[in-house]
């Protein structure tokens, strides 16, 4: 018997090292950046507010974005697809963990704890829908864009900095459309949140997302190479 057939899981293990370590990093920023939304931080020095989930989607952004770049919009649009699963099951066990008992000792002497538990983990419908609908459209739309101006041929690093930027914007200003209309649309008047979340996420990808993305793709190739 040969070592193939005696190994048959080392017959699979061509995927880039960059790749994994990508993979990995995107199922754990789908899942925080709910948990990172319940708090308001205020992007100094100007007097934008924006929800910090926005920090952990910037990451999905730019790790879609450089997917798309090195292994191809169509494994990028996969992983968006796929990005799904670590929200379902974490959704699952949050609405499993939040239906159990506390236990006595909880209740009597961490009522606080628990109190503050339940406030950042407990979501409206609307909200639960709306998070999802935001993150696939406008992920989609990332790569999208950023597939599109990348034209024919690969770009210098201003150019992969130019289109990082934009397509991020674009898509985190259809997000926060998306997000805050589903959310909140007919509970009070959502043109101020509106138009505050859309500055606040089109500066942050401009200001951010360029560097973030040049830096992805050296790590990732950098990751390659150790893998050869």
């Amino acid at each position: 018997m040969n070592e193939t057939a005696e190994n048959p899981v080392s017959v699979g293990m061509t995927m880039p090292r960059g790749l994994f370590v990508y993979l990995l990093l995107y199922g754990g920023m789908t899942v925080i950046a709910g948990v990172l939304a319940f708090k308001q931080v205020q992007l100094w020095p100007t007097q934008l507010a924006v929800e910090a989930g926005i920090f952990a989607f910037l990451m999905l952004v730019v790790i879609s974005s450089t997917i798309a770049q090195l292994y191809g919009e169509r494994m990028a649009n996969r992983l968006v697809w796929w990005g799904f699963l670590p929200l379902a099951m974490s959704a699952a066990l949050i609405g499993l963990v939040m239906n159990l008992p506390a236990s006595p000792e909880m209740l009597e002497f961490r009522s606080t704890d628990l109190a503050a538990f339940e406030t950042v983990l407990s979501q409206t419908p609307r909200i639960m829908l709306a998070g999802p609908a935001a993150y696939i459209v406008s992920l989609l739309l990332n790569v999208w864009i950023f597939s599109r101006l990348k034209g024919s041929s690969n770009t210098s690093t201003f150019g992969l900095m130019i289109r990082g930027a934009v397509a991020s914007a674009l898509s985190q200003a259809l997000d926060s459309v998306i997000f805050v209309t589903l959310a909140f649309y007919g509970e009070f008047d959502i043109t101020p949140l509106l138009i505050g979340q859309v500055i606040a996420k089109v500066t942050l990808s401009i200001v951010l997302v360029p560097f973030l993305i040049t830096g992805g793709v050296k790590l990732a190739r950098w990751l390659d190479q150790k893998q050869v």
